[in-house]
């Protein structure tokens, strides 16, 4: 498949068989999805994986407690075998840029020195990455926050405290969905998007 049409296909999915993921074919997936640009090569990008049938269970409890559960919209989504827990490490980024070949003047001393936060921006090129390479393989993929729960997950699964969770994913073969509310809202026209030589 070329990859102008697995951008084309790929979309969120929100229903899933129960079957397992082969845990080397999802190594495989998460190895290249890594290989995304990194700002100062800091590769700060790391995965909670949970593939386990009670790990699943563990954090669906904590980010959808009963009865909330019982009331959400898409059940097979709960069905989905694997959950991705995209990670990032942002001191990493203030460590490598106090580094003698990456020293420049503030991005090396605090993190609120950074204009732009790039541990969000590489972390958003990974998951990109693994979505895409999701698609290509056949199976399908869920993108969704953690908002106020990430602290009772990371607590939960024992992440070290200089981590933070950027998104978790939902991994698995696809079933037959109703797409999301979003879905429908329009892509706005290219022309609108893009400004040549002026704004």
């Amino acid at each position: 498949m070329e990859l102008r049409d697995v951008i084309a296909r790929r979309r969120m999915v929100r229903a899933f068989r129960d079957d397992p993921v082969d845990p080397a074919d999802l190594d495989d997936l998460l190895d290249r999805a890594r290989r995304a640009p990194s700002a100062g090569n800091t590769q700060a990008v790391s995965f909670l994986v949970l593939d386990r049938r009670d790990s699943v269970r563990r954090y669906w409890d904590v980010t959808l407690p009963e009865p909330r559960r019982a009331a959400f919209r898409w059940q097979s989504m709960l069905d989905a075998p694997v959950l991705v827990v995209v990670l990032t490490r942002p001191r990493a980024y203030v460590d490598r840029y106090a580094e003698p070949d990456k020293a420049r003047p503030g991005l090396g001393d605090e993190l609120d020195r950074w204009p732009v936060p790039y541990w969000w921006v590489d972390a958003g090129a990974v998951v990109e990455n693994l979505l895409l390479l999701v698609t290509e393989a056949g199976l399908g993929a869920c993108l969704f926050g953690l908002f106020d729960h990430e602290r009772a997950v990371l607590e939960t699964f024992g992440v070290a405290d200089d981590q933070r969770a950027v998104a978790t994913i939902a991994i698995g073969h696809p079933e037959a969905d109703e797409p999301g509310r979003s879905a429908a809202r329009p892509r706005p026209p290219i022309a609108e998007l893009i400004h040549r030589n002026t704004w």
